[in-house]
């Protein structure tokens, strides 16, 4: 007689939204076409407009399935509580404004018979002069930490030894998120069929302002890990970012680096806590 194959592990997909009523029923859609099994777990951050409602209308259609809760905070904190609701053995990230491949979770389930960590593929959709603009990487011990927590995955033991996001952060929680899991000894394996799509800021005032909280973002994490600017590979950031709106993309971030400088808003960062000594 055969043995009983083993069942596939439960991932719980984890969504933060805050005023996403233009892209909120778009991403379910993509998310209710995934292999099971699987749970979706929305946290809303108190939107002002009809993003609880659709949320809410899909969960009526999808019980056991779509969970909608609320909780207000930064994106760190909207994902941590969206794990502590779920219950999957993984858990995969995926932001408001981004819709998943038919195959993406499965892709992402696959990665994590190799790896704690696992990072998919994100596709700009939008004005070609915002989409065509690379990440800013910064690598860790091999491993590219600018990972994003729109197509993320991690063991749930690992992100719960980690502590899960620093709520403190505005921008770059899930860099220092990666840096922490990579510093404890993971390693983040790129899963390139694992696609999700990403709808580009609309005009210059908002992706500048994406820009300005990113390079904050960058600021907050020197002050928790130290100087990382000699682990950005320099030379392809350059040979990269060489459109005028590359240059002023990266003006934008510089001022916001500059802003958390000099004024420091809301908490400082410590040093970061070295991490656990990992049994053998």
């Amino acid at each position: 007689m055969g043995s009983n194959p083993v069942p596939a592990p439960l991932v719980s997909v984890v969504v933060t939204v805050k005023n996403e009523e233009r892209g909120i029923g778009r991403l379910l859609e993509s998310l209710l076409l995934q292999e099971p099994p699987f749970e979706v777990v929305v946290v809303d951050a108190l939107s002002r407009d009809r993003t609880v409602e659709i949320a809410r209308s899909y969960a009526a259609k999808a019980p056991g399935i779509v969970q909608v809760y609320q909780k207000f905070g930064s994106r760190g904190i909207g994902r941590n509580e969206g794990v502590a609701r779920s219950k999957g053995e993984f858990v995969a990230f995926i932001d408001g404004d981004c819709w998943a491949d038919s195959h993406w979770l499965a892709a992402i389930r696959a990665g994590f018979a190799r790896s704690d960590v696992v990072a998919g593929t994100t596709l700009a959709v939008g004005s070609h002069q915002y989409g065509q603009l690379d990440r800013v990487e910064l690598f860790q011990r091999g491993n590219d930490v600018t990972a994003p927590s729109c197509n993320l995955g991690y063991r749930r033991s690992l992100f719960e030894a980690l502590g899960g996001f620093d709520p403190r952060f505005i921008t770059a929680e899930d860099i220092d998120l990666n840096l922490r899991a990579v510093e404890r000894g993971a390693t983040i394996l790129p899963v390139p069929e694992a696609r999700v799509f990403h709808q580009m800021r609309s005009t210059l005032a908002r992706f500048l302002l994406q820009a300005f909280w990113n390079g904050y973002g960058r600021k907050q994490l020197t002050e928790k890990h130290g100087s990382l600017w000699g682990s950005y590979r320099v030379r392809r950031l350059l040979e990269t970012q060489r459109s005028a709106t590359a240059f002023v993309r990266l003006a934008a971030a510089m001022a916001g680096y500059l802003t958390r400088v000099a004024f420091g808003w809301g908490q400082r960062l410590g040093p970061a806590e070295p991490p656990p000594v990992r049994s053998a």
